[in-house]
Parts: C-alpha cells; sequence; structure tokens
C-alpha cells in the first residue's frame, strides 16, 4: 500500500483519488483471501469486477472507479499489463437527478447565515464544488472582471469561473477579516496551509481554531485550522429536510 500510496502521490492525484483508490485495491486483496497482487493478474481481476456487478450490484460508475484502481496498481506500481479484462458490466439503473428550482434555493438559503450562507451561495452561484470553495484564495478573486480563478481543480486543471454582483460585498467583507485574522496568527500558528505571506485564503472566514491537529497529507503538514466539507454537506441537508417538513406542514 505504501507503494501506490507513493506513486499517486508523485503523479499529483488528490487525496480523495488517494483513498478511493486503496479502498478498491484493499477490497480487491480481502476478496482474493489476502493472496498479494504480485500472486495474481488479468483473471482475478476479472472474476472481482464480476462479482461486483453480479453480487454486490454496483452502479457502473462504481466498477469503473474499481477498474481504475487496479488497473493503475498493475500498470503504474507493478509494471504489468492487465490485457483484454472482459468482465461482466454492472447494469444498475441509473436515476435523473433532483435539480430544486430557484424559489426552493432560495427558502433553503433563508435558513442559513453567516459563513454556512456565504459558502452555499457561492457553491449555488459560481458551480464551484466544496473543496474548490474553501481553498479559495484572495489573488484567485477578480471583482473587476466578476470572476474567480480555480486553482488545481478536478483532473489537477484550473479554470475561470463566474462571480455572481450580489456574493461582492460579502467576499470583501470575508477577505477582510481573514487579513485581520492571518495578523493575529502569524505570532503563533505554524504550517498553515493557504496562509503563508499574501496567499491568504478566503476560508479563514469559515474555519474556526479546533483543539486537535489536522494532518494534511500530501505536504505532511500539521494545523489547527480545517474547514470540514462533510460540515457544508450535513448543514445543506438539514436546511432542505426542514424545509419539507414546512411544506408538508402546510399541505
Amino acid at each position: 500500500m505504501a507503494m501506490v500510496r507513493g506513486e499517486i502521490r508523485l503523479r499529483g492525484y488528490s487525496i480523495r483519488t488517494e483513498k478511493s483508490y486503496l479502498f478498491w485495491i484493499k477490497q480487491f486483496i480481502l476478496f482474493h483471501q489476502k493472496r498479494h497482487p504480485n500472486e495474481m493478474g488479468a483473471a482475478e481481476v476479472k472474476v472481482f469486477l464480476t462479482w461486483l456487478a453480479v453480487k454486490r450490484n454496483v452502479a457502473i460508475n462504481t466498477q469503473k472507479v474499481a477498474l481504475n484502481a487496479l488497473v493503475f496498481l498493475y500498470a503504474k506500481v507493478l509494471k504489468v499489463e492487465l490485457g483484454d479484462l472482459d468482465f461482466a458490466l454492472a447494469t444498475k439503473q441509473r436515476y435523473l437527478p433532483s435539480v430544486l428550482t430557484p424559489d426552493e434555493v432560495l427558502r433553503i438559503l433563508n435558513h442559513l447565515q453567516g459563513r454556512d450562507r456565504l459558502i452555499i451561495e457561492m457553491l449555488y452561484a459560481s458551480g464551484l464544488r466544496i473543496t474548490e470553495c474553501l481553498c479559495l484564495r484572495v489573488q484567485d478573486i477578480d471583482f473587476s472582471a466578476h470572476s474567480i480563478c480555480v486553482r488545481d481543480a478536478k483532473g489537477n486543471k484550473d479554470r475561470q469561473t463566474l462571480l455572481s454582483a450580489s456574493l461582492v460585498k460579502p467576499l470583501q467583507s470575508a477577505i477582510d477579516v481573514a487579513l485581520n485574522l492571518q495578523k493575529k496568527i502569524t505570532n503563533w500558528v505554524s504550517g498553515l496551509p493557504y496562509l503563508i505571506n499574501w496567499r491568504v485564503s478566503i476560508a479563514m472566514r469559515f474555519v474556526r481554531p479546533r483543539g486537535c491537529l489536522y494532518f494534511h497529507p500530501p505536504s505532511c503538514v500539521s494545523t489547527q485550522f480545517r474547514v470540514f466539507s462533510v460540515v457544508i454537506i450535513y448543514m445543506t441537508r438539514w436546511c432542505a429536510k426542514h424545509y419539507k417538513e414546512q411544506l408538508c406542514w402546510r399541505a
């Protein structure tokens, strides 16, 4: 596993990709009674992927992630070509996502305030992923052009997206708070990602000091600040559930 992790980080893959690949490689090894991957090959990979589709009834995308993880293991780490696997494809039905109307989004936002509302508004208005929003820096925002530069997005690519005019003042306020907070902590904090010199993160407006240290794997740095994306997810789900209960009560 250490060799796989090292190869993944050498190629600059995201931490989520690393966790996903390691998970499926571990599942592959456990499925074959903890045999070493060097002792297995294309036949064992085919059996595992077919089992995922037939017995586990996983979605096609889940099976593809498992396939990518095993291909990476053999091609990049063990230097073994698997060739044509010819396994059974997953056939689990795909469901169309439920899309909120602008009015429903506004009602959900009305249940939020401060930090959480600003984050959700940026996700909705600019089409950002949660981690992209939380890792924004001051230099990534162009208020004059109303644009945001997203660094190291999915696939390690940069892209430009729009900045809503309604978010200009809240973001400027967040930057002012971040700059003031940085001045206060520079004397005692060390190794804080995204907060070195002029690389001030807007995420500082959203973070709070915590008692335990958070370890940032790619940079091997420990810090007392961390923005948990899962908090934003749970907060949004709670607001959506609360809004749904209100609709049922009114009906």
